[in-house]
């Protein structure tokens, strides 16, 4: 893959080969982050895990203490009471039966969650073909299925972040943006690192951390040392 000269550039602040601590990966991947707009910064895990056994699967959430940096658009699936305490929570949209053509044939994705009571998984179970493999299900490990519509439309504006493995058993996760300042993202790595560390399933033997990287959307990767972390 080409890179341009901006990258080759921002790459050479950092040695190949080399494992940084926490604090030098930060520092690094900030400087590097060099593009005209205010980049993403992310953290990619690769775990020892094997995903294709069901207890070897992570999933979960974590409220980062700074939050992301993005506003996050809430789609809530609720009925009566808990659509109206959905609205007054601060949801983007709130809805039902009457959403399912409008987001099956008219594409509408105007949402980054989705949020739903248990008794509208029906409804939504409908919409498992689209929503599933753009990762915006609701689960219950998530705490995207509930009956407390409040608390998770303030954890996931206030912050909180899902987890999982993808198919190559690594784990992608926005900590941040490049204007954040280095202790901002040290200490949104720190919670998210702690969190995996914590969901490491029992049947997962030997190194469990393979490799921890940082890297803005548009610069290089940064690798941390993962014994360190753990």
């Amino acid at each position: 893959m080409k890179r341009g000269k901006k990258y080759a550039e921002a790459a050479k602040a950092i040695e190949r080969g080399n494992l940084y601590d926490v604090a030098e990966a930060v520092s690094l991947v900030k400087k590097t982050a060099i593009a005209k707009f205010d980049e993403t910064i992310e953290a990619h895990i690769r775990t020892g895990c094997d995903g294709r056994h069901a207890d070897q699967q992570i999933r979960g959430a974590v409220v980062l203490p700074h939050g992301t940096g993005k506003k996050i658009r809430i789609l809530v699936f609720a009925k009566d009471a808990k659509a109206e305490e959905a609205k007054a929570a601060g949801a983007d949209y709130v809805g039902g039966d009457e959403l399912i053509p409008k987001i099956q044939k008219e594409n509408w994705f105007e949402f980054d969650v989705v949020v739903a009571t248990p008794d509208m998984m029906g409804v939504v179970g409908r919409l498992g073909r689209v929503l599933g493999p753009k990762g915006l299900m609701p689960n219950p490990k998530a705490g995207t299925v509930t009956m407390d519509v409040t608390k998770a439309i303030q954890d996931i504006k206030a912050g909180k972040i899902e987890y999982r493995l993808d198919k190559t058993n690594i784990i992608h996760v926005p900590l941040g943006k490049a204007s954040f300042t280095e202790e901002q993202i040290t200490d949104n790595f720190q919670t998210l690192i702690e969190a995996v560390i914590k969901a490491r399933p029992a049947a997962v033997k030997g190194q469990f951390l393979k490799s921890v990287t940082l890297s803005s959307t548009m610069g290089p990767g940064v690798k941390i040392n993962p014994m360190r972390l753990v």
